[in-house]
C-alpha cells in the first residue's frame, strides 16, 4: 500500500525528478520532508479519493497526522477500507 501510495503522490503531483525509493514512508509530506503545500495537499485527496475511494475531509481534526507521512496515509486508507 505504501509502495503505491508513493508512485501516487509523484503520478498526482508531477514530480517526476523522485521515484518511489526516493520516498521515505516515515518522513514527513509538507515543510521540511517532501516539501508539500496546500494546494499539493488538495490534489492528493482528490487522487486518493479517484483512486480509494477514500474522502479525507479538510475539517477532520485529525487530517493534519493523516496527512503527515506516506505510513499513516496508508494506515488511515485502510482503516477506512476495512
Amino acid at each position: 500500500m505504501e509502495t503505491e501510495l508513493k508512485q501516487l503522490i509523484i503520478d498526482a503531483l508531477a514530480l517526476e525528478d523522485l521515484s518511489v525509493d526516493d520516498i521515505d514512508s516515515h518522513a514527513p509530506l509538507f515543510n521540511e520532508g517532501l516539501g508539500l503545500d496546500s494546494i499539493d495537499a488538495l490534489e492528493l485527496g482528490l487522487a486518493i479519493r479517484k483512486k480509494y475511494g477514500v474522502k479525507i475531509e479538510a475539517e477532520k481534526e485529525d487530517v493534519v497526522r493523516i496527512f503527515s507521512s506516506v505510513a499513516s496515509l496508508a494506515t488511515y486508507i485502510q482503516s477506512v477500507r476495512g
